[in-house]
């Protein structure tokens, strides 16, 4: 009797643990996504002919395929409004400034603070690459095997040189690119999905909305709001399914990929981590010193804005959330949430610089280039030129990556190395890239209080 009495205490302490658990993941977003995370790993491990293949190669794709849908679905909806939400935002952020006074000191301020931060970025990717040296450890035997035959096998890998190809093409004539930046035709850079042109032109629009008579103004700015309102609510739709989307793209992710390819470079993904690692140390410095937030109380806050950048490597995909997180954790001002967070996703890109200059460094090293003082230098400036107005979606890191490649007279066909281990790298990089945002918005908004 005693026997029974115990065991069913402990079914009912069970019941009551497993009640708790529930409400607790029903009630946190951060911590589904985290479950997510690993369900998503693990079953990509087991399903992986490249981890324990529990069923066929052909079978894991398509179980890996279908679980993926959500994520799919997820990201679709997020690009769906993405248009609707940068456009509304900025023009939103730019009226709320009130004064062209205002709005001034903000501008006057954001440019040269993303170029800093920028510059500290790639500063410390190159002491870190040139310093621990990742490409020593590949053979050279290594690197024309894998050039030959991941060039002859991977199908995108011939895309990467065309683009790359293009894009250095449009570096050329760096005056004409800086014209381009205005949209001659809106439309056209909406359907282009050139975000970086959208940002211009709803800049100029909310620039001059804020010039001309408030009674003039008003309706247009009452069609902003309820369009930036419409937007939220849809991403408030893909925010449920946003558990079910990162377990199917990891599982995704983990079925193509497996762990082999990670640890077969193992000193160059340790070394951007390591890079990722010290420029978000940078950050909580940059929080502590100038808005006297603590780090672990910031990392708290940001914690579900970072777990949704890991599992969608897309710094716009998470914009409508990094817009939620810094005006209802962090209290900035709608002005500077809405103005700065559309920007800095498009031009904002530290994470995604520190990346590309370790692995231009490191590729010099496996083809055993030296890089001189000078095109240490030009690939400084190349990067952070790059860098700036990358789009924010999934792999650009690799393709823009092949630009800064034939400025220092490295080989394009070494990217088939890091074709292997870029997602696991790129999803890493975009939570440093919004994470920066983040702190742009807490440092820009403690500045302008300052200021009035």
């Amino acid at each position: 009797m005693k026997k029974h009495h115990l065991k069913y205490a402990s079914i009912a302490d069970i019941l009551v643990l497993t009640e708790s658990l529930g409400l607790l993941i029903k009630t946190r977003l951060w911590l589904q996504i985290l479950i997510g995370m690993i369900t998503g790993v693990a079953l990509g491990v087991l399903i992986s002919a490249r981890g324990m293949a529990l069923v066929d190669r052909h079978v894991a794709e398509l179980i890996a395929g279908w679980l993926a849908l959500p994520g799919y679905i997820f990201l679709a909806l997020i690009q769906m409004i993405m248009v609707a939400l940068i456009f509304s935002s900025i023009i939103l952020g730019v009226a709320s400034c009130g004064t062209g006074e205002q709005l001034r000191r903000l501008g006057i301020r954001i440019i040269p603070y993303f170029l800093c931060t920028t510059t500290v970025a790639v500063m410390l990717g190159i002491v870190l690459a040139e310093s621990v040296k990742p490409g020593a450890y590949i053979s050279q035997l290594m690197v024309d095997n894998t050039s030959l035959d991941s060039l002859s096998q991977a199908a995108n890998a011939k895309e990467f040189v065309t683009q790359s190809d293009a894009s250095a093409a449009r570096h050329l004539n760096f005056p004409k690119t800086l014209a381009n930046l205005i949209p001659s035709n809106p439309l056209r850079a909406a359907l282009d999905g050139s975000m970086l042109q959208i940002v211009v032109f709803s800049i100029f629009f909310g620039i001059a909305l804020l010039m001309i008579q408030s009674a003039r103004a008003k309706p247009l700015l009452d069609i902003a709001m309820s369009l930036q309102e419409v937007a939220m609510k849809i991403v408030s739709w893909a925010m449920l399914i946003a558990p079910l989307a990162v377990f199917g793209l990891l599982t995704e992710i983990t079925t193509k990929m497996g762990f082999d390819a990670i640890l077969g470079m193992g000193g160059y993904v340790a070394t951007v981590i390591t890079g990722l690692l010290c420029l978000l140390l940078f950050y909580l410095g940059l929080v502590y010193v100038v808005a006297r937030i603590s780090p672990l109380s910031f990392l708290h806050n940001i914690r579900e804005l970072q777990l949704l950048a890991f599992s969608t490597s897309s710094s716009a995909a998470v914009m409508p959330l990094s817009i939620e997180t810094a005006t209802k954790r962090f209290a900035i001002s709608e002005s500077t949430a809405n103005f700065v967070i559309p920007i800095g996703a498009t031009i904002n890109m530290d994470g995604t610089a520190i990346y590309q200059v370790i692995a231009a460094v490191f590729l010099a090293q496996v083809y055993g280039i030296d890089l001189s003082l000078p095109a240490l230098l030009l690939l400084s400036v190349t990067t952070i030129g790059a860098s700036i107005g990358a789009p924010s979606t999934p792999g650009v890191g690799i393709v823009v990556l092949a630009t800064i490649l034939g400025g220092i007279g490295v080989p394009v066909s070494g990217i088939a190395l890091l074709i292997g281990v870029d997602r696991i790298l790129d999803m890493s990089r975009t939570v440093v890239n919004v994470t920066g945002d983040i702190t742009a918005c807490l440092v820009l908004d403690k500045l302008m209080l300052r200021q009035t």
